[in-house]
């Protein structure tokens, strides 16, 4: 599974599947080998590699190839959901089950960033708070950036309370992407993010969406789907 608008854009990545597991919890130092096997597949040789350790927040941390603490495997990030980098050859991988993981990525300036982003970190805009590091830190402009959407839970096979809607309640499009069920209500992810990248100022045109249902498609962990022992998938990228 890839990305057009990526590979346009010369971005090693890969969407790594069920054939890999980046659970560290139930995987253990196996994700060394299933990050040796991305490798293998893109036939890339990192300077370095990042992960963070996700909570669902909003916190988006740079990656210089140097800082943060070592890992498993490369470098990790605490309380982390979204990284950031101008560095070439320097990995940045996203983990998840059912969530959106978000690539943006500035042309002009070449800077890369990658975030993980739950329904806490999309009513956090952590989308937005890495397009404002960007801005701030790369002076990148809004109208230059793209952006990919990765794979996550279909609206159909999401149901979530009436807590979720309700946090909600500063997108004032947040009808677009709830359909009601009864007390619940299903939530597209997918659309929450999209309206989030189009009200940051990313223009429609330059973002790329993949609907590919983790929850349904077998090549895909899904945490709703799997229980209690689910698995995570990755999004990798670097530029080279």
């Amino acid at each position: 599974m890839h990305s057009e608008l990526l590979n346009r854009y010369g971005i090693k990545h890969l969407i790594a599947g069920s054939d890999y597991n980046f659970r560290y919890q139930t995987a253990g130092d196996k994700v060394k080998k299933d990050i040796e096997q991305i490798m293998d597949v893109l036939e890339v040789e990192p300077d370095e590699i990042y992960t963070g350790q996700q909570t669902h927040s909003a916190n988006v941390a740079y990656a210089d190839g140097e800082n943060g603490e070592a890992f498993v495997f490369g470098r990790t990030f605490k309380d982390t959901d979204g990284l950031l980098t101008d560095q070439r050859k320097v990995g940045l991988l996203i983990k998840y089950a059912d969530c959106t993981p978000i690539v943006l990525y500035d042309p002009v300036n070449k800077v890369l960033a990658a975030v993980h982003s739950g329904w806490r970190g999309t009513v956090q805009r952590i989308s937005e708070e890495a397009i404002a590091r960007m801005e701030m830190d790369f002076k990148s402009k809004r109208e230059n950036l793209v952006a990919f959407l990765g794979p996550s839970i279909d609206q159909a096979n999401y149901e979530v309370g009436a807590e979720v809607y309700e946090a909600f309640r500063g997108f004032k499009e947040r009808d677009t992407f709830f359909q009601p069920d009864g007390e619940k209500y299903r939530l597209s992810m997918t659309d929450a993010n999209l309206t989030s990248l189009i009200q940051s100022g990313i223009k429609a045109e330059n973002i790329e969406v993949d609907r590919t249902s983790t929850f349904s498609d077998s090549r895909l962990h899904s945490s709703r789907e799997e229980g209690k022992d689910y698995q995570l998938n990755g999004l990798f990228v670097m530029m080279v």
